[in-house]
């Protein structure tokens, strides 16, 4: 039979070292969320409560339950203790006994507590210890160079703990302890697999999988199964030596799985089946994708590509950076990392990044991905810090937590890449160790990183998956590690825009071969802000304001450039919509240049995806999953056809952009109106839109419009139609929008139903810019927001809610750019 499992998650009590009183506790969990539950501290996300629950993170916590042990149970071989995370430095005992010490939030752990169980009742005990101490005790050794926060404790790269949870520039500091994934007893059959490595060799139009099996016992013979759906596509027996079987698999016309927008995701199901004699002992099931995915570096005439293929065919990455979707971990649930990526998806996303600060992500987080097609850039955890890789301890700690990592993580179709770290080669890496001071952040050896990040984690992943590409840090460029942004060659992190202050306008001057970060904050809508407020905190310079804001000047830069863009909003809320419409456009300034830049250009991953908990940010999906503009935005900017305008002085070249493979024949149709909507000049631009490329369709002199309207007269309007249907809208302004003097637009809004959809049409009597609306008192999902409205050029907006047309045309409400100032 194969492996029992007796679950040990659900109740438990909670105590604090030192002190008597237990209270109730769950787990999976943290001891935040319990004492949360219990009443103990107050909502650290509500206004600033943070800072009065800091004195949580500094004790010691202790976990502990009773359970059942049933006589069959322990009839098996062995029976494992086993642990999915535990957070993080711990003791655990069973029934008195110590049966491990742990020192690692991001391993998995097992240990053989069959001769301590007993029949009936038993006791086990998980005792956490803080991590302040041990820290401070390592940099009252050496200090540790690292960038952090003024609420954030020194000295985190020298514990294996989530980086993030010490803190970050858009989270809270919640130094978490607890059982925070699954623990179960596990008996152990008389053969079990101990792991399952499943390699594909695509050939001539067909598919080998190669399935390696690691075997404990008797093992005496393996089953290999794969089937698609519910059709069974092979069988085959494996070969069974000591600890070990393979099989060979030939898939003849196999169906391949593509990222989002290049085709489909079909998922294969491999079935490994173990017996010992006739006895069915173990299982591993997994899906699988059939395809291939490289990371491209070869020689152009720009310097060295980075760019990513799958199934020999060369893709623009389009994506955003992921972190943990809260800052309490455990209470991420699989619906809501489902809906975050659903909503990457929609956006035409084809990749996310997991940052090397957040965690290992769920088994549904990459099943998703498979699903969705959503490429993964992997990043091991490590970011932002020095870490002490001349310590042969931490490296074996390492070691394994990065075997146990890729092991559980290789076989998803998704998995694009290997990356070591985040931005230590930005500033943290020298010849020798210099300890932070006045002049500056220190560093740490380069002789020591080499041992982690050019020795240790590319020798796992050569080992364990050399199927997927390593890379050692991001940014990095190959060949002058200092040089770590050349636009040359490697990948980029480019923050000249919001950390450097340049203007937007920056961004077309960026010519790097892939950028894996770059952002721009705003602050979330009104009804999240409502969460963590009171309303005489409701102005962006209040305390519990700036409390949600982690980015030093955050707030001071959102207004800085605000006022360089925008005329200063009438109240709160609409501070709060417009600093999304600014977000919106930093960002599409960036990836449209970016497209337009391909292939020199292969890939954006914008900073962030989603938040942690309410706050000011980066993200375009805020703590609740909604959508901020910025997401409708790039909706439209990472589009499979984009239509784009470059304007220089009166002149404007038209591009577009496509990912299709094949070429998209149309016309470029342009408008130039005043602002009353009045039509000035028009035409149509031939376009044969090459695949995967960047075609210019042409430029456009309109000198002579511009000296009789102003620049701050006129917009230019663009759509490119495809067999009479527009399938892309843009425009080109030729002055900030601050300077337009817009009218009222009037816009009418029209619900309507159809194929048991609601819809909305909006028209409207003047330009209308970045036309928004929302259902008073819902959430509710909308095809399209933020949109650019001309006379004549109405637009509809499917909404997706439970409410009928009739609750939706009562509870609408439409704004654009005027209703911010007027």
């Amino acid at each position: 039979m194969t492996p029992r499992r007796l679950s040990l998650d659900g109740a438990w009590t909670l105590t604090e070292a030192g002190q008597g009183e237990a209270i109730p506790a769950s787990v999976p969990g943290v001891v935040h969320l319990d004492l949360l539950a219990a009443g103990r501290i107050p909502d650290p996300y509500v206004g600033a409560n943070e800072r009065d629950v800091q004195w949580v993170g500094e004790r010691d916590w202790t976990y502990r339950r009773t359970f059942d042990v049933p006589a069959d149970l322990l009839d098996a071989t062995a029976v494992d203790l086993c642990a999915d995370g535990l957070d993080t430095l711990a003791t655990v005992h069973v029934n008195g006994v110590l049966v491990g010490d742990v020192d690692n939030m991001v391993r998995r752990w097992r240990w053989d507590v069959g001769q301590i169980l007993r029949e009936g009742e038993n006791e086990i005990e998980v005792a956490f210890r803080s991590p302040l101490e041990p820290m401070a005790a390592c940099q009252a050794e050496r200090v540790l160079p690292e960038w952090h926060g003024p609420l954030e404790p020194a000295g985190r790269g020298y514990v294996r703990k989530s980086p993030a949870t010490f803190g970050w520039d858009w989270g809270p500091v919640l130094l978490t302890q607890g059982i925070w994934r699954s623990m179960y007893l596990e008996a152990v059959p008389v053969a079990r697999l101990g792991d399952v490595h499943v390699r594909q060799t695509h050939a001539d139009g067909r598919v080998r999988l190669g399935v390696e099996i690691e075997t404990e016992g008797q093992a005496t013979r393996a089953e290999v199964v794969v089937r698609l759906g519910d059709a069974e596509v092979a069988r085959t027996e494996a070969e069974v030596g000591e600890n070990a079987a393979r099989a060979r698999v030939e898939i003849e016309e196999p169906e391949l799985w593509w990222p989002n927008g290049m085709g489909d995701q079909p998922l294969y199901t491999v079935r490994v089946t173990l017996f010992g004699g006739d006895t069915e002992t173990d299982v591993w099931e997994r899906s699988v994708g059939l395809r291939e995915i490289r990371l491209v570096r070869e020689s152009d005439e720009w310097g060295e590509s980075f760019r990513f293929e799958a199934n020999g065919v060369p893709f623009f990455a389009k994506g955003a950076n992921w972190i943990p979707a809260d800052a309490l971990i455990p209470r991420v649930t699989a619906a809501q990392t489902d809906d975050l990526l659903q909503s990457a998806a929609e956006a035409h996303m084809n990749m996310v990044r997991v940052w090397g600060g957040g965690v290992y992500e769920t088994y549904a987080f990459y099943d998703a991905c498979d699903r969705l097609g959503l490429c993964v850039w992997q990043d091991f955890l490590f970011a932002c810090s020095a870490y002490p890789g001349d310590d042969a301890a931490f490296r074996g700690n390492v070691r394994l937590e990065a075997e146990d990592a890729v092991r559980r993580l290789r076989h998803h179709a998704c998995l694009a890449l290997w990356c070591g770290n985040n931005e230590i080669e930005q500033g943290l890496v020298g010849p020798e160790w210099v300890a932070p001071s006045a002049e500056g952040d220190g560093q740490m050896a380069w002789a020591d990183y080499d041992r982690l990040f050019n020795h240790l984690l590319p020798e796992v992943v050569g080992a364990l998956d050399p199927d997927t590409d390593y890379w050692p840090g991001s940014p990095h460029t190959p060949g002058d590690r200092a040089d770590f942004n050349n636009p040359d060659r490697g990948d980029a992190h480019l923050w000249d825009v919001w950390h450097g202050r340049k203007p937007f306008e920056w961004y077309r001057t960026a010519h790097h071969r892939f950028c894996s970060e770059f952002g721009f904050q705003s602050f979330p809508e009104m009804r999240t802000v409502e969460t963590y407020t009171e309303a005489e905190d409701r102005n962006v310079t209040s305390y519990v304001m700036e409390v949600h804001q982690r980015s030093g000047a955050g707030n001071a830069l959102i207004l800085h450039y605000l006022l360089a863009w925008f005329r200063l909003p009438t109240d709160f809320g609409m501070t709060l919509r417009l600093s999304q419409i600014l977000q919106g456009l930093a960002i599409q300034y960036a990836v449209q240049h970016w497209r337009r830049s391909m292939p020199r250009g292969m890939g954006t991953l914008y900073w962030q995806l989603n938040d942690c908990w309410p706050v000011a940010s980066w993200s375009s999906l805020d703590y609740f999953g909604r959508w901020k503009a910025l997401h409708h935005l790039a909706r439209r900017f990472y589009a499979p056809l984009l239509v784009s305008g470059v304007e220089d002085g009166p002149e404007v070249t038209v591009h577009v952009t496509s990912d299709l493979g094949e070429t998209a024949s149309g016309w470029v149709v342009w408008t130039l109106t005043d602002l009353e909507g009045a039509v000035v000049r028009e035409g149509r631009l031939g376009v044969e839109a090459a695949p995967r490329a960047n075609t210019e369709a042409g430029t456009l002199d309109v000198a002579a419009e511009v000296e009789a309207h102003s620049p701050r007269g006129l917009i230019l309007w663009l759509a490119f139609e495809v067999d009479g249907e527009t399938v892309a809208r843009n425009l080109v302004l030729f002055a900030r929008p601050k300077h337009l003097a817009l009218g009222d637009p009037e816009i009418e809004a029209t619900v309507s139903e159809a194929d048991g959809e609601t819809r909305v049409t909006l028209s409207a009597r003047r330009p209308a810019l970045w036309a928004w609306i929302d259902v008073e008192g819902a959430d509710v999902g909308l095809s399209d927001s933020f949109v650019h409205l001309r006379p004549g050029d109405p637009q509809t907006i499917t909404v997706r809610s439970d409410l009928d047309p009739e609750a939706v045309r009562g509870r609408l409400r439409v704004h654009s750019l005027v209703d911010t100032y007027a």
